[in-house]
């Protein structure tokens, strides 16, 4: 008798820790391993993506990015390179935030690959520490600060970055809110590398894809292959309608693109500018080689009848910045991502 009470007790004990752990990875969850530089985050124990500072990179990112079903939207070269992907400009990983031009210093292109001769003319972002992280049944949180150091090695801006991740349904989202503060006068000049921007997968690519040579912002030259149109199926479409290589340059409140995968899986990369943003609507710095980039505050450089506009955040002082992206699994409607960007504009006043 003895002997089957402890058994059953044995048995009990080992089902209710199992649903212990299985009920602990339901939800979003936001796990900090500071050890291997990432936050790794989870729907119901699968992977949405990871806040990752590698010493690899000039930066942090959230990287990979996974749609539901185990779709990776993102990239893989620079941090895990796919057989067949492009393998040009190594500072384009996962979905990131900085600029090309602060005070001369380019945050946006600097990478390993920078040769030692130009690296002062770069500027760094530099992990400083996680603030908080909180879990929850349908979304988490995340804060962290990280600091903006010239190429003279003196920190220029702090920034402040909350995300939350949020599922519902079958899609998923991510709201990003950037607070630079300026430890110094920061003139953002008008420039095209910038702001929020995202590298997606090889099938995200236009198969209108043409390539060329482009410059970065210290006149430094890239060269990308056209697209061959095999596997490549994205097409943007932003609010103003404009679709494929001319959404390139133009504003808007939003911009999507759609395309599917080899298994013939439908997604929808969304990114939602907030009204609440400086010199919204962005412009949209959106390539058909796989750059999906969201800048406000390029402006002249993007339209030459526009007037120069070097955004500046005078010492002491800070700037908002706001965005939305959205996962989804299907080829949206504009109607869709209009209701969505209402949405946003309501929750983020």
């Amino acid at each position: 008798m003895h002997r089957w009470l402890a058994c059953t007790v044995l048995t009990l004990g080992t089902v209710s820790l199992f649903a212990a752990d299985k009920n602990a990875s339901l939800g979003v969850r936001v796990t900090p391993d500071e050890a291997q530089r990432r936050v790794d985050v989870t729907i119901d124990g699968k992977p949405f993506t990871s806040y990752v500072w590698p010493t690899s990179l000039k930066k942090p990112v959230l990287y990979p990015l996974i749609a539901d079903g185990g779709i990776e939207v993102s990239r893989g070269y620079p941090l895990a390179p796919r057989e067949g992907e492009r393998q040009d400009h190594p500072h384009h990983a996962g979905m990131w935030f900085n600029y090309g031009n602060v005070n001369g210093f380019d945050f946006w292109n600097n990478s390993d690959a920078i040769p030692a001769e130009n690296r002062a003319k770069m500027g760094t972002i530099e992990q400083k520490r996680i603030v908080s992280t909180k879990s929850g049944s349908n979304r988490g949180d995340l804060t962290v600060e990280s600091t903006w150091i010239t190429g003279k090695g003196e920190p220029l801006l702090q920034q402040t970055t909350h995300y939350i991740f949020m599922r519902k349904g079958n899609s998923r989202m991510i709201d990003e809110t950037v607070t630079l503060h300026a430890l110094d006068k920061a003139v953002f000049h008008d420039d095209k590398e910038g702001l929020l921007g995202i590298r997606v997968a090889r099938w995200l690519e236009s198969a209108d894809e043409k390539g060329g040579i482009f410059t970065d912002a210290n006149g430094k030259q890239t060269k990308v292959e056209g697209s061959t149109g095999a596997g490549a199926t994205g097409v943007y479409t932003t609010s103003e309608g404009k679709t494929g290589d001319a959404a390139w340059a133009t504003r808007g409140r939003w911009c999507m693109l759609v395309g599917h995968n080899a298994a013939g899986q439908n997604v929808t990369l969304a990114i939602l500018d907030s009204p609440s943003n400086p010199n919204a609507p962005t412009f949209w710095h959106a390539r058909g080689y796989g750059l999906f980039a969201a800048n406000p505050l390029g402006q002249h450089i993007f339209d030459p009848k526009a007037p120069q506009l070097d955004f500046t955040i005078e010492k002491g002082h800070s700037a908002v910045f706001r965005h939305r992206v959205i996962f989804l699994t299907h080829a949206a409607t504009p109607a869709e991502i209009n209701d969505a960007a209402d949405s946003f504009a309501k929750s983020s006043k």
